[in-house]
């Protein structure tokens, strides 16, 4: 039996039984503990109280959901009091698709449900094999075929009249996809003994990464068709698409090498010690520990460019912002551009957030 003597020293108020209702122990003690913090906790309340229900009474009580086509007479009577909804339903396809055409907007609509079933795919565990890349490759050739049409009796629909949410999860989705491997090999390439190659890596992150992603977009917009042979064009998407691909690889490049960095130096030895070479190495045992350890900060950079689509509108492509500042032009609807944009950052928000809730499912079962 243990002696008292040899018992760890535990506060006295620690050892005493718990006893009363435990959400008050835990308001007492998380946001009432001294009299400044309770104090400044009635402020916040009272703030945040204030907030909701100025929102509710302006965006649910006094809101107009709903109009006569085209008609906003409705809204502007109630302009300053309560919000107008009715935007949202009278410019969605607008907002959504932008100037594809209306009777053939099914076949955006088709791509973006396409896009979502390939992200929630791509979550699961148990198809991540090979079949799964095949399945990705037949799924972006589906979205071709009915983005640009041509064949199977649909319509040729140019790249011009592109626009909206099928355009931004175009961006981003192949920025991403194929800026992640090009970051891996940057990555590796700066750790590289061979000078060359460590050189031309360097500078390439660095020259990315001293410049805003505005001007690499303006450069493939207005200056790369300059060194191009006469008569010789590349669609004006396609080159954004290049922009953001060198831009996101130079950041995921720095991500992953950090992961690289943090990966201890017996697993190199150890690998090493197997005879493996040297991409077998780094694919099975060198890579997988490097991106375990940096899952917060890829995901963290991969949200910000999902975001830094929009900024696409500099060369007059119409990405889901776009399409939405342009969708208020209508001096029928021009006053209510806040509900459009709250609409527009709503979807930003469901993808946003969706990245963020893999990326902790993920890091939880990595670190198992």
């Amino acid at each position: 039996m243990t002696a008292i003597s040899d018992m760890p020293d535990v506060p006295r108020a620690a050892r005493r039984p718990q006893v009363g209702n435990p959400m008050v122990r835990w308001l007492r003690a998380n946001l009432f503990s001294s009299i400044p913090n309770g104090i400044l906790t009635i402020v916040l309340l009272a703030v945040l109280a204030k907030g909701v229900i100025s929102f509710v009474q302006w965006g649910i009580a006094s809101a107009v959901w709903l109009t006569p086509v085209n008609d906003s007479s409705a809204c502007r009577a109630v302009r300053g009091i309560g919000a107008c909804w009715a935007v949202i339903p009278e410019k969605y396809r607008f907002i959504l698709f932008g100037t594809y055409p209306f009777d053939e907007q099914w076949r955006p609509a088709l791509s973006v449900v396409l896009f979502i079933a390939l992200f929630y795919l791509s979550t699961r565990r148990a198809l991540w094999r090979r079949e799964l890349v095949f399945i990705w490759i037949g799924a972006l050739a589906l979205i071709s075929v009915l983005m640009w049409g041509g064949v199977l009796g649909l319509s040729f629909v140019s790249q011009d009249r592109w626009g909206g949410l099928p355009v931004t999860l175009i961006l981003a989705t192949f920025g991403l996809a194929f800026g992640f491997p090009l970051g891996i090999l940057v990555a590796l390439g700066r750790r590289s003994k061979l000078p060359a190659i460590r050189s031309l890596s360097v500078l390439y992150v660095e020259l990315i990464r001293g410049v805003p992603l505005v001007s690499l977009l303006f450069m493939a917009s207005v200056m790369f068709p300059l060194f191009m042979p006469s008569g010789f064009n590349i669609d004006k998407l396609l080159r954004a698409q290049i922009a953001i691909i060198l831009f996101a690889g130079a950041y995921l490049a720095e991500v992953i090498r950090g992961g690289l960095q943090a990966v201890p130096r017996g697993q190199y030895e150890a690998a090493d010690a197997l005879g493996l070479s040297y991409w077998r190495k780094n694919r099975l045992i060198i890579l997988p520990q490097a991106i375990r350890h940096v899952i917060p900060p890829l995901v963290n950079t991969f949200i910000a460019f999902f975001k830094d689509t929009s900024l696409v509108l500099i060369i007059g492509i119409f990405d889901l912002l776009t399409t939405a500042k342009t969708a208020i032009i209508d001096p029928a609807w021009q006053q209510f551009s806040v509900e459009v944009y709250i609409f527009v950052a709503a979807i930003y928000f469901v993808f946003c957030f969706a990245m963020s809730r893999y990326s902790r499912s993920l890091e939880a079962t990595s670190g198992r």
